[in-house]
């Protein structure tokens, strides 16, 4: 008796967190067609559903992006890889004269924003523990400063 409520207990559990690694739900046509329409040429493309938004990660000429999509598919925002070659040296002028300077960059991204508003953002690292998300207008002026993980 004992043996066969155990079981079921096991099987109830499996059955319960089964769900949770799957696709919370479908992604709805009207976000779907919005994000073909914004970027036809996407290759590789993955999505992830964040419950109040949607996240597409994909490739675009080589270059890797996510793009986030409201639940109506309203485009909010997009941000791309970038090298630091590609940073504005309006954004490496406006680093250098934060309180960031000689902190580690460890990531860059052009965020790509309705009405063609362009920022930058970069991750910036002290120590494990001490890393920030910075973002940057193009003309080097911070706009943003979150602690990250």
């Amino acid at each position: 008796m004992r043996s066969v409520l155990f079981g079921l207990l096991v099987l109830t559990g499996i059955a319960i967190t089964q769900p949770l690694n799957a696709q919370i739900r479908k992604i709805p046509a009207v976000v779907t067609d919005a994000f073909k329409y914004k970027y036809r040429n996407a290759e590789s493309v993955e999505w992830k559903d964040k419950l109040s938004h949607f996240v597409v990660y994909f490739q675009l000429g080589g270059d890797k992006y996510e793009a986030y999509f409201k639940n109506d598919g309203t485009w909010t925002g997009s941000q791309k890889e970038i090298t630091q070659e590609e940073l504005p040296e309006d954004v490496m002028e406006g680093l250098d004269k934060s309180k960031y300077a000689d902190w580690d960059i460890v990531g860059y991204f052009e965020l790509i924003q309705p009405g063609d508003k362009t920022e930058y953002r970069l991750l910036v690292s002290k120590s494990d523990l001490n890393k920030r998300d910075l973002t940057f207008s193009k003309e080097g002026r911070l706009v943003r400063d979150k602690l990250t993980l």
